[in-house]
């Protein structure tokens, strides 16, 4: 394994571990969920056409079916404008090192699914890597304590869970037919679209009302956690592969975890660690199943690297 390559993916994975923390000093600096949604997704979305254009991506833009075109904005403009509206309301809600482990059971029911859908069949390893994923959730959820846990707020982190697997499935064949930069750009274009309309119309935008600080806040999410994030990830999928790419991304939820403490004093309980173990164990698990099977279709392994095509991480 390449040094540089699983270098390049734990920094993809520090970046997109830091969004829940820059989501977190947004909010305390006057943004709404509206004003972040709209303001990360219209800076991704020019950063991401400024990419397409220097790199020459643009010209897959003139030959790219409407069918295709349609598909890719309305991916962003309802799927991942929902993923992201719950994960980031569930912010204002949760603790951030509590939320990412709540979204990263996403790898466990995206093989539910693919089983569920024929994609992919059942056996001992997955079988295996769904119940660790199971009883990690469990003890994560019984070890915030009495009281302690929003109903709300863990609806809407388990919902963005679903609703990003559900993406997952629902992109996988275009992700195969568009470059990553073109469906990026195009993904995010139809997420500011949608979610811009929703936050003016909701009375949520309120550009006003953010700070200056808080405008930095954000240009983080979309430079570091989107942009970078992305760029990043692919640049070590091509030098280590998918399944290597997929094991070392379960450094993203530990580096929220681990930011979330330093920057707000954020803590886990024994239970809830030992619980995020699990998730992340049922992760190593689906992996090495993928690895195993030498194959790249409707895996884990091939999921993330579907799920950073369309943009994850923009998360």
């Amino acid at each position: 394994m390449p040094s540089a390559g699983a270098l390049l993916c734990l920094a993809s994975a520090v970046a997109f571990g830091a969004m829940a923390i820059f989501g977190k000093l947004a909010y305390d600096e006057g943004a709404t969920v509206g004003t972040l949604l709209a303001v990360r997704f219209v800076l991704a979305a020019a950063l991401f056409w400024a990419l397409v254009a220097g790199t020459g991506a643009a010209r897959e833009l003139r030959t790219m079916s409407r069918r295709d075109l349609v598909l890719a904005l309305a991916l962003g403009g309802v799927c991942y404008s929902a993923q992201a509206g719950a994960y980031f309301a569930a912010l204002q809600r949760l603790d951030a090192s509590l939320l990412s482990l709540l979204l990263y059971t996403f790898p466990a029911m995206v093989t539910v699914a693919a089983i569920v859908l024929g994609r992919e069949r059942a056996n001992r390893r997955t079988a295996a890597a769904l119940v660790l994923a199971s009883a990690g959730l469990c003890l994560v959820l019984a070890g915030a304590g009495a009281g302690a846990l929003d109903p709300l707020g863990t609806l809407l982190g388990v919902s963005a869970a679903v609703v990003y697997s559900a993406y997952i499935l629902t992109s996988a064949s275009i992700a195969e037919r568009v470059a990553p930069l073109l469906l990026s750009a195009l993904v995010c274009s139809g997420a500011a679209a949608t979610l811009t309309l929703a936050g003016a119309g909701g009375g949520e935008l309120r550009l006003g009302d953010v700070s200056a600080a808080g405008f930095g806040w954000l240009a983080g999410i979309t430079v570091v956690s989107t942009v970078a994030a992305v760029g990043l990830f692919f640049a070590g999928l091509r030098r280590v592969g998918s399944t290597t790419a997929a094991i070392l991304s379960t450094a993203e939820p530990l580096t929220t975890v681990l930011l979330a403490f330093l920057a707000f004093g954020e803590s886990l309980a024994a239970v809830q660690l030992a619980g995020g173990a699990l998730v992340l164990g049922a992760v190593l698990v689906l992996s090495a199943a993928a690895a195993g099977k030498g194959a790249r279709h409707d895996t884990v392994p091939d999921v993330r690297s579907r799920l950073t095509q369309r943009m994850e991480g923009v998360r």
